[in-house]
């Protein structure tokens, strides 16, 4: 009986746990439905993850007015640098070209954007010190063998406006599209002598050595590769020719129609959000981080492409240097560019919050997607131009261009079992990644582009006609980023005047601000100070301490000032005069309180001691600070530029700019990146 009855209650017991557990399910599966009915009904937009959510409130600035000392502290001019003016015009003494001529100067530059425009201006000054006629310079890197073939546009109108190059200098050189018919046959024969000179090359050089070869041959050809053929800082006496450089590369390189209407656009659509906007180059480029050894900033691959390249450079004698160094104590020497996160790090200790449109310049981002995560992560409205033009915006500005294979990948010879086994036992830390395991397939983009050869042979191979296409793209990307980057409201580098000798994007936009307009703001950080300063922070980065932003706020503002300019011209301009075309093709509008000439230990003219600008210019400038003060004296308190982006539910919400589409596009990464 007694057994009867625990087994009774063991039943019972049972049963409950099954009712129990049955419950227990229902109500799981009630409670998911439930959660997937919210997640696809609710209107609630998700919280991006921020990698700065740790930084202090003080960082994140909900909103701010345009008069107030935030806005000003953020996006404001320098108020001191206004006084500077643009003024290229000759100052001197200075005749038409002689119709008489020396002969003419053929040139073909290779290289990408940067170094294009800095030679274009040095083959102009040069042509002039000669008294040559210039032959329109030949851009190599859209000339047929490069791609670009059935293409209206071609070598430099591909680029720049030829017309407006040829009539804006007039007064300063002759130039003609072609050789005579003649000379040009004799060209083809190889007739003419033809050079190639450093872009440290002297006036001396040019009037001793290539003035009687071209009074003798009447033609002869430069060959331009280093980014320029003059020295970048001339004699006193000179200044004229340093005038002419900023009149070319500001008033006569002008893009060609399509590419500047395309440029503004952009600016436009960026400025219809009403908010101020920054524009940020990282200058990770391949060729300048194996030049300075800065492969072990990066990971996997990339750390491979780099120092292959940086073996190529040895081999050529373009650097005298072990392959191996320590990149960490060359990104301590200021050698190193700044990695996006620092950057980000650097703009959120300055005070821009999280939703500050910044601008992405550089058609080239060496590591791709994956170096740029960390600054996505902290501010959520980086854009570029694939983000601002339409894909046809882009084709059409490109033009029409011979179509190529549909299919040009071949995939390699296959590989016995035997072969593949003997590869994966003795593949070892280099190179890397890994061979894909023996039974595995290979899959296409494995063996597409640098990923295929990286991991099969130490030989690069050589560009495929896309890759040439594509580099003349570049070009045309570079010049749509020139234009916004020069418009912006704040530009930051991160990688400017690295002591290679070559011009660099950033470097060119810097100088055309400078002139443009000298007060600006234009960040001009010294990385060797902002290195030491991530150094002692480097245990947490996420978490630093008020003396650290404090120092980092000091060392920014200090670089906006005559503080910085002066730091700039000591290192910038004896790489490129461009980068910093001060004081030569700058005025001073008002005579009281001019800055004190300051002079480096060679005498050199570092800042100060502009010419006093002509009086149109001084009434222009009187009459536009006038406006500026109304205008300033007339913003209504009560309309602050908002940050914090809220939800809108008013019925207009549909039908918004199309400019609020960019920011919430899903890009698929590249498997390259």
């Amino acid at each position: 009986m007694l057994t009867s009855v625990n087994l009774r209650a063991k039943l019972v017991f049972k049963s409950k746990i099954k009712w129990a557990a049955l419950i227990g399910l229902i109500l799981m599966i009630v409670s998911l439905l439930v959660h997937l009915l919210l997640a696809n009904y609710s209107n609630v937009n998700l919280l991006e993850y921020s990698a700065m959510a740790s930084f202090s409130e003080d960082f994140t600035t909900k909103s701010v007015r345009k008069s107030s000392s935030m806005y000003r502290k953020l996006w404001g001019v320098m108020t001191p640098l206004e006084p500077l003016q643009p003024y290229s015009n000759p100052r001197s003494i200075y005749p038409a070209p002689n119709e008489e001529s020396t002969g003419f100067i053929y040139a073909k530059i290779f290289g990408g954007f940067e170094k294009i425009r800095s030679s274009i201006c040095d083959l102009v000054t040069i042509s002039r010190l000669l008294n040559a006629t210039l032959v329109t310079p030949e851009i190599q890197e859209s000339t047929r063998s490069k791609g670009i073939r059935f293409s209206k546009f071609k070598s430099f109108s591909y680029l720049y406006n030829e017309e407006q190059f040829i009539v804006s200098l007039k007064n300063d050189v002759t130039i003609v599209k072609s050789l005579p018919v003649k000379l040009k046959a004799a060209r083809k024969r190889n007739e003419f002598p033809t050079f190639r000179p450093k872009n440290s090359a002297s006036p001396s050089y040019y009037i001793n050595e290539i003035l009687p070869k071209l009074k003798e041959a009447k033609v002869i050809g430069l060959v331009l590769t280093d980014g320029g053929c003059l020295q970048s800082i001339l004699p006193p006496s000179m200044a004229e020719y340093q005038r002419l450089r900023c009149r070319v590369a500001f008033h006569g390189l002008q893009f060609r129609p399509e590419i500047q209407v395309l440029g503004r656009r952009m600016v436009e659509r960026l400025r219809a959000w009403g908010l101020p906007f920054l524009a940020f180059h990282p200058g990770l480029v391949r060729d300048t981080l194996a030049y300075h050894g800065c492969a072990e900033l990066f990971q996997d691959v990339h750390t491979e492409l780099i120092q292959h390249r940086r073996a190529q450079m040895i081999k050529q004698r373009i650097i005298n240097e072990e392959l191996s160094i320590d990149s960490h104590v060359r990104k301590r020497n200021g050698s190193c560019p700044l990695m996006p996160e620092e950057v980000g790090l650097v703009l959120r200790a300055m005070g821009y919050p999280p939703n500050t449109i910044i601008y992405l310049a550089g058609s080239e981002t060496f590591g791709g997607q994956r170096v740029l995560i960390p600054l996505r992560a902290m501010f959520s409205k980086i854009v570029d131009y694939t983000s601002l033009c339409s894909k046809k915006e882009l084709f059409n500005i490109i033009g029409p261009e011979e179509p190529l294979p549909f299919d040009m990948f071949q995939m390699p010879p296959s590989k016995s079992d035997t072969q593949l086994k003997n590869e994966w036992n003795k593949a070892g830390p280099r190179p890397r990644p890994l061979p894909p395991p023996p039974d595995r397939p290979i899959y296409r983009h494995e063996k597409e582009g640098w990923y295929g050869w990286i991991t099969e042979t130490d030989k690069e191979p050589e560009p495929s006609l896309m890759d040439l296409r594509m580099q003349a793209h570049r070009l045309i990307w570079n010049a749509l980023d020139y234009i916004v980057s020069v418009e912006a409201d704040a530009f930051l580098p991160g990688f400017h005047n690295d002591g290679s000798g070559w011009p660099d994007f950033s470097s060119l936009v810097m100088g055309q601000r400078l002139y443009e307009i000298a007060s600006s703001r234009t960040y001009r950080p010294d990385r060797k100070v902002l290195a030491e300063l991530f150094d002692s922070i480097r245990d947490d980065i996420y978490n630093p301490k008020h003396n650290w932003t404090h120092a980092v706020r000091e060392h920014l503002t200090q670089s906006l000032s005559e503080e910085g300019l002066i730091k700039e011209s000591l290192f910038s301009k004896p790489t490129s005069f461009l980068s910093h075309p001060l004081p030569e093709c700058s005025c001073m509008v008002s005579s009281s309180g001019n800055p004190n000439p300051v002079r480096d230990v060679n005498g050199r003219l570092l800042y100060g001691g502009e010419d006093k600008c002509p009086d149109w210019m001084q009434r222009s400038f009187s009459v536009s600070m006038k406006e500026t003060e109304v205008e300033q004296g007339e913003v209504d308190e009560t309309e602050p530029i908002i940050y914090e982006t809220d939800s809108d539910n008013s019925e207009d919400s549909t039908s918004k700019n199309n400019t609020t589409l960019f920011f919430d596009r899903d890009e698929e990464l590249d498997p390259n990146d």
